[in-house]
């Protein structure tokens, strides 16, 4: 669960985006268009794409990567952009028809043979140390896990959020596109409930995104993806609400140098979000102003 501060650190914040953005629905669709090749690379790069975020601008921009890079990655890129800008527009409830028809879009012209269905009799994954569950119940227990999430998010939406994303992981019910198609499921969750879409960073991944997914899978406990959904989560509203705001972004070095703070004290306070700073092409930012 999220702990105490970290959810009234949330609320506090909750309250001020909702009071400037309620009559900007333009704004907040100009920003999330210009995270999207950075939540695409970012996404893609957790699967071990090599294209790096300029590669994946000039694909969305119709042009071609830097450099000889595989055909797979240049779909990767445009497939998932185009599930993830649907998702900026979508209203239909999150069902098992949903995750099929951008698990399909996904894949399209990758693995069509599994493109848009779930792992059927006989194709079993396994990730590292981690088995996928008997396709025979795949089906089954995605539909368990969406009506727990329902059930959940009614009162603890980010809590749900957090352990519905643990366990589709755990079940792996594609072939392949799993986590990725996880991870736009987690936006189109904070989507629905009001809150902006975070990006998952590649980055850390090995010390906070996949230990998490683990302690889940051996222990049923979803804290550690709560506190990293919470901490994105915050990040994200952080810099809508600069945007939205403030007159001058700058980098964070830039700030810690002009208060006297040490440049790692300052990324510090920025990866546990204890100041509003957020990340722009990877690179942490903060409001002018903040004092």
């Amino acid at each position: 669960m999220v702990d105490r501060v970290l959810r009234e650190r949330i609320d506090a914040l909750l309250d001020v985006y909702r009071e400037i953005t309620t009559d900007q629905p333009e704004a907040l669709r100009q920003i999330a268009l210009t995270e999207l090749a950075e939540s695409v690379q970012q996404s893609n790069a957790i699967e071990n794409s090599t294209l790096t975020l300029g590669d994946t601008e000039r694909i969305l921009a119709g042009q071609l990567p830097s450099g000889r890079r595989d055909l797979r990655e240049v779909y990767e890129a445009k497939n998932l952009a185009k599930v993830t800008t649907d998702l900026l527009t979508s209203t239909e409830p999150l069902e098992t028809g949903l995750i099929l028809h951008w698990h399909g879009t996904l894949l399209a012209g990758i693995r069509d043979d599994a493109a848009g269905r779930f792992r059927r009799a006989g194709e079993w994954v396994r990730v590292g140390g981690h088995l996928g569950a008997n396709p025979e119940f795949v089906s089954g227990l995605v539909s368990d896990a969406l009506a727990r999430y329902r059930e959940d998010a009614s009162t603890s939406p980010l809590d749900a959020i957090a352990r519905f994303h643990c366990e589709f992981e755990v079940i792996h019910p594609f072939v392949d596109g799993n986590g990725r198609i996880g991870r736009v499921l987690i936006n189109k969750q904070l989507q629905d409930h009001g809150l902006p879409p975070v990006i998952v960073r590649a980055r850390n991944r090995q010390a906070d995104y996949y230990p998490a997914l683990s302690h889940y899978a051996t222990t049923d406990s979803a804290d550690g993806m709560t506190r990293l959904l919470a901490l994105l989560l915050l990040e994200s509203l952080h810099k809508r609400i600069a945007l939205l705001t403030s007159r001058r972004v700058i980098p964070l070095a830039d700030w810690a140098r002009a208060s006297g703070v040490r440049g790692n004290v300052a990324t510090n306070k920025a990866k546990r979000q204890t100041i509003p700073a957020f990340r722009v092409r990877d690179r942490w930012m903060i409001a002018a102003e903040h004092r």
